[in-house]
């Protein structure tokens, strides 16, 4: 089967956050983010406890990318750190390499 092109994949952009929340799992950070992402796509990639402070890395279609910034933002426990669109510079920006 032949791979899929770069064009016809979808742009998207990388959100780097942070979770000030004691003792969270992966499996609880993707609980979380399923229940505020109600009408978005996301993907969790990196999530790491980092002194203390978890760090993580979603994948967001560019079309809903404003809204999920908000959604994050208006939340108790997150934080966005930065985002772009390739997710090297988001890792090299938020150490998580």
């Amino acid at each position: 089967m032949p791979k899929v092109n770069k064009s016809a994949r979808g742009k998207h952009r990388w959100i780097g956050f942070q979770l000030d929340a004691e003792d969270y799992s992966r499996h609880r950070c993707e609980v979380f983010f399923s229940k505020i992402f109600t009408n978005i796509s996301w993907r969790l990639f990196d999530f790491k406890n980092i002194e203390g402070v978890y760090n993580g890395i979603l994948k967001i279609p560019l079309d809903s990318y404003i809204d999920a910034k908000v959604i994050i933002n208006n939340q108790d426990e997150t934080t966005t750190i930065t985002s772009s669109g390739k997710i090297k510079l988001v890792r090299e920006r938020m150490n998580l390499k």
